[in-house]
């Protein structure tokens, strides 16, 4: 049997500082003594913490000391507002904490997958800390990249859904301690899998023996509902007789009278098989169900008139309807179900290495933001926009997915957002954050995004904040609660995904004189249909009728914003 020394070394100093406790309780207590008694509880804390796993000096960052003293806030420049319709996307400027305290308000258990590339800390002066570069020579190079990141996936991770992933890429100069990092903030029941990327086929140089080639996407889960998904994959026409039509889907043209059904419906038992029941076809809508009772009445019974079973359940049939991927079409006297390819039945999980070449941040990284660009851009390894799509892809097939980056660098996660919408019909959309040094937000993130929708004419729009910071420290709420206010639009549009500017099917209204204003030129308003109004506007009884009767419907913003700046 083992002997646990460290424990045991623990439990004898634990055991001298209660005697040290014990005989100061019995001296006549004065200021000296409490004091003492106080700090021997915080040493003896200290003894008792988690001694296994990652330890790392706490630092402190400057944007800590501005949080403390300041609220941050959005302002957009409207003059950036990209509108093109579709879903509308956000691109912040700011420090990513202070996005991410706001994201709390607006996103808290909402977002469903995380990407985040992270500066990799290789020592070569590629990172900042506090506006100074920190080296290889830096005693605390490593304490303050854990502790720099630790804040940051604290809040990331009450962001996530319950059933949301968070999927982190790094090198191996901190694979290591970022795998103890996730460890401890999401817990080990929750690590999904770790993948190894070629990301750089022709090698880079390190202080070490080997070329490096790849690096890491460590896979982590909110919880225990989180799971990865799995993959499409295009499949052989002639193998599969799979379909590929004008806007690159593939689909099984399937007969259902033939080749839609499997084994026989009633075993020897005499038993009915669950999944013998009728499909039901609407021709005037195209509707597919198999609760609905629609006039085409489709039975799994073949050619012989032999009952047989469905391939797949009564629901997963609902499912693929309501997601688009099933439909009816009549072939001559038949009618004939299509499904949209999903890797077959049952998909196939991503595995562990990924070697494909357009996954290269190198090489196709790096010549797609040139070619966006039309310029070399200070970007050693843009992340190709392939291999984020199928980290995305792989943490969730929700097609209305959030997705967050806050560490988005030139952008690729948006614009791997905006063609995985267009190569499945999604409705995605997505968030970033970076900071705008060299001016890397303006000049690199947006355009990018902007030439990419141009160019592709994706049906998406994008809205540009900024942080700034309203100071609290020695005043009462009431002083610069009217500054917060305006402020709140920003909010309001983040958190429902929607574009007051110009839009003239909702509104805002922040004050009574706002709804009294809106109200009393409610006939130039006659194509608005939401009106979305601060918690403590006042609707008269008035002003609610005359809404009801322009068919308006009243959305009170939720008081959760700043609510705990008032106490």
């Amino acid at each position: 049997m083992s002997t646990n020394v460290s424990k045991q070394k623990r439990k004898d100093l634990t055991d001298k500082i209660k005697a040290i406790h014990k005989y100061i309780s019995t001296v006549k207590p004065d200021e000296n003594t409490q004091q003492f008694l106080v700090w021997l509880s915080e040493i003896e804390k200290e003894l008792n913490t988690k001694k296994f796993g990652l330890v790392f000096e706490e630092h402190r960052e400057s944007i800590d000391d501005t949080l403390e003293t300041h609220t941050p806030v959005l302002t957009e420049n409207i003059k950036l507002f990209i509108d093109n319709g579709g879903q509308v996307n956000f691109l912040i400027e700011g420090d990513n904490l202070a996005v991410l305290q706001l994201l709390q308000k607006t996103h808290k258990g909402k977002i469903d997958v995380i990407y985040i590339d992270p500066p990799y800390n290789t020592g070569a002066k590629d990172w900042k800390y506090d506006n100074n570069f920190v080296d290889k020579n830096d005693t605390f190079r490593h304490s303050k990249w854990l502790s720099f990141l630790n804040k940051r996936l604290k809040i990331a991770k009450n962001l996530l859904s319950e059933s949301g992933i968070i999927c982190v890429t790094i090198d191996d100069y901190e694979c290591p301690n970022l795998w103890l990092l996730m460890n401890n903030n999401f817990d080990y029941e929750n690590h999904l899998g770790t993948v190894v990327i070629r990301n750089n086929p022709k090698g880079r140089m390190t202080e070490r023996k080997f070329s490096l080639i790849h690096e890491y996407a460590i896979f982590f889960g909110k919880s225990q509902y989180s799971e990865i998904k799995k993959l499409q994959v295009a499949p052989s026409e002639k193998t599969h007789n799979y379909k590929q039509d004008n806007e690159g889907n593939w689909y099984l043209p399937v007969n259902l009278r033939k080749q839609g059904i499997d084994s026989n419906a009633i075993n020897k038992k005499g038993e009915v098989s669950h999944r013998y029941y009728p499909i039901y076809y609407n021709p005037k809508t195209g509707s597919v169900s198999t609760e609905q009772k629609y006039s085409i009445t489709i039975e799994p019974i073949d050619s012989n008139g032999e009952k047989r079973i469905w391939r797949r359940a009564k629901e997963v049939i609902d499912e693929m309807y309501k997601n688009g991927d099933i439909w009816v079409k009549k072939i001559k006297n038949e009618y004939q179900v299509y499904y949209k390819f999903k890797g077959g039945l049952d998909g196939k999980r991503p595995q562990t290495i990924w070697t494909e070449a357009h996954f290269s941040a190198s090489d196709y990284g790096t010549k797609i933001l040139d070619s966006i660009l039309g310029k070399r851009e200070q970007f050693q390894f843009p992340k190709a926009p392939e291999a984020v799509k199928q980290s995305i892809l792989s943490m969730s097939n929700n097609k209305k997915a959030i997705i967050l980056d806050f560490f988005a660098g030139s952008g690729t996660t948006g614009q791997a957002v905006l063609e995985l919408n267009k190569e499945d019909g999604g409705n995605r959309n997505f968030i970033l954050c970076t900071n705008n040094e060299n001016s890397i937000c303006r000049d690199v993130t947006y355009e990018r995004i902007k030439r990419v929708i141009k160019k592709e004419k994706y049906p998406a729009s994008l809205k540009y904040y900024k942080i700034d910071y309203i100071p609290i420290s020695d005043k009462i709420y009431y002083e610069y609660a009217d500054e917060l206010l305006e402020h709140i639009r920003e909010l309001v549009e983040l958190e429902n995904a929607i574009n007051f500017t110009g839009n003239e099917k909702i509104a805002i209204v922040l004050t009574d004189e706002d709804l009294a204003e809106f109200v009393a030129s409610i006939k130039k308003h006659k194509n608005c249909r939401k009106l979305y109004r601060a918690h403590n506007v006042l609707v008269s009884g008035k002003q609610r009728e005359a809404l009801k009767n322009a068919k308006i419907k009243i959305i009170v913003i939720p008081d959760y914003y700043y609510g705990e700046l008032e106490t």
